[in-house]
């Protein structure tokens, strides 16, 4: 049994066992176990290709050492005294080819065999579910019969129908969601796959067994629901009393609050606020709870117009000569351009009372990736409406707060880390280098240039979870940070982890910054944390007196 730390605010508890019918049990069931003990600091646990990884807040455990004795007491009592489920067998049915299937002739050609013998293979074989992840409930299955072994496209499609069953590499797996992809498509399922409104919201889940049946189109239309799930109109705003019209969307303008936690079962990221201090400050500055949602704007702002009387604040990058830190009234019918970002990348706009649009599975923050959450799924556009809430309390005075609270942010900032798993098959000049923002960086991660890493002679890695921060090496040898977004699982050496407290560095970053790395423990990672996290009950202790 292997405790590794996962950054500074996860562990991945291991076995080193094979990914067969036993060890995914034993995974499923240490999962199950840990989070029904519902230890102190424990928000989320989910098992991923034999192994369970475990997230906590390190404010309110008693000690990582303490955790770890914790786990350890769990998995074992699991191996002594459980008595493993036998995995589920789910059918899946499939119609092959023609439109639903367009990549099959590509599949058929690379392995010199006709469509139908494809067919055969396929929905022969005994497939195995490895884990959750990518986008929610897409479901990596092994099993592949090695002559349907297919490279990924070269291009990917921008948009894969939700149902479509693919190929990708060694792996097999079905779209659940409308989202880009870049698998061959052989054919399409009428199932849903992931499904917000339901417990659990997945079908599938690491461990199960998976059957391919194929089936006709005629049976295909049949069994296809006759309203589908449209992913994009979960969390449309609805028309209320209080509101805030977009004129002008800006660049990139999306509702966020602080993410899906405890949702990484299922395949769906943190998410949030790709600057959560930001967020938490802006929240706390007009009385809100930290977590309402509030609008996260990216390099150019929107213009909107305040139908009634709010109160508001922007943290953050630095928009135009909108003021930062401090509570603003605004009149009813005002309009406010926020202009273009003078310094850093993301600002956060609060409203007194919060961005009420649906939550979906516990939050209303947008994930782009799947159209899911948030307003419709996507970012703003010109003429939405926004409901906000309900306000009872009001700021007593002007005032404004000490911005040495307030992260360093930087265009070249030294970003604090602890290693990663797989540090050692890396040199050291990763922390002499200076590298550069790719403008291809996103809210999935930051995508950097400069001097290519080589990774020493190394086994094959099999796909373990991430987080936010953990900065992964492809094959071009270009660091990649992961930010808000980020799949849950991922299959690049992961060189280091970003501590929790250098997060915003991160988020405002923008194409053309430079960024350095220096390694910290564990401990002052841990430290670092804990620290800020009293600085920000301090002021929110203080700020509790500024309203009536």
């Amino acid at each position: 049994m292997k405790l590794t730390p996962l950054g500074d605010s996860a562990v991945v508890l291991s076995s080193g066992e094979c990914l067969d019918d036993a060890g995914f049990a034993r995974m499923r069931t240490w999962a199950e176990a840990i989070a029904k003990a519902a230890l102190s600091g424990v928000v989320d646990v989910f098992p991923a290709f034999g192994s369970v990884a475990v997230f906590y807040d390190v404010a309110h455990v008693v000690s990582y050492l303490h955790l770890g004795t914790e786990l350890r007491a769990i998995a074992e009592a699991c191996t002594q005294n459980a008595v493993f489920e036998p995995p589920r067998t789910i059918d899946i049915p499939v119609c092959y080819g023609g439109e639903l299937g367009p990549d099959l002739s590509i599949v058929a050609d690379h392995a010199h065999l006709p469509a139908d013998e494809v067919i055969r293979l396929h929905s022969a074989a005994d497939y195995q579910v490895h884990a959750i992840g990518f986008v929610p409930g897409f479901a990596y299955l092994g099993g592949l019969p090695r002559v349907l072994h297919t490279p990924r496209r070269a291009t990917p499609r921008a948009r894969v129908v939700a149902g479509s069953v693919g190929i990708g590499g060694s792996q097999t797996g079905v779209y659940p969601l409308a989202t880009p992809g870049g698998w061959n498509l052989i054919g399409r399922s009428p199932l849903r796959l992931f499904d917000p409104a339901s417990s659990p919201p997945t079908l599938l889940r690491a461990g199960d067994r998976v059957k391919f049946s194929p089936i006709s189109t005629v049976e295909f239309a049949r069994l296809t629901p006759a309203f589908p799930w449209d992913q994009g109109s979960v969390g449309s705003g609805s028309d209320r009393e209080r509101r805030v019209t977009v004129l002008k969307p800006g660049m990139l303008t999306t509702v966020q609050d602080l993410g899906w936690r405890g949702q990484r079962n299922a395949g769906v990221p943190l998410g949030g606020a790709v600057d959560p201090f930001a967020l938490r400050l802006a929240n706390a500055l007009v009385g809100n709870p930290e977590n309402l949602a509030a609008l996260e704007c990216t390099l150019i702002g929107p213009q909107l117009r305040f139908e009634q009387e709010a109160l508001v604040a922007f943290t953050g990058a630095q928009f135009g000569d909108w003021p930062q830190n401090q509570p603003l009234r605004v009149a009813a019918g005002e309009v406010f351009d926020f202009g273009a970002a003078r310094h850093g990348c993301r600002g956060y706009l609060a409203v007194a009372g919060g961005i009420e649009v649906p939550a979906v599975m516990g939050s209303r923050s947008t994930y782009l990736r799947a159209e899911l959450g948030g307003f419709r799924g996507r970012a703003l556009r010109e003429g939405d409406q926004l409901p906000m809430g309900n306000v009872d309390r009001h700021p007593a005075g002007r005032w404004h707060i000490d911005e040495r609270i307030t992260p360093a942010y930087s265009d070249e900032p030294v970003l604090r880390v602890v290693r990663g798993a797989q540090a050692d098959e890396f040199g050291a000049e990763f922390y002499g280098a200076r590298y550069r923002v790719s403008p291809q960086s996103d809210r999935m991660g930051v995508r950097l240039t400069g001097g290519a890493l080589s990774r020493w002679a190394g086994q094959e890695l099999i796909s373990a979870p991430v987080a936010p921060g953990t900065v992964q090496i492809p094959p071009d040898g270009q660091p990649i940070v992961l930010t808000a977004d980020a799949q849950t699982v991922g299959g690049y050496p992961q060189m280091a982890h970003v501590i929790s407290v250098d997060l915003p560095l991160v988020a405002q970053l923008r194409p053309g910054n430079a960024v350095l790395f220096q390694e910290v423990t564990l401990a002052e990672a841990h430290e670092r944390a804990i620290a800020r996290e009293r600085a920000l009950a301090l002021l929110r202790e203080g700020l509790a007196a500024k309203f009536i």
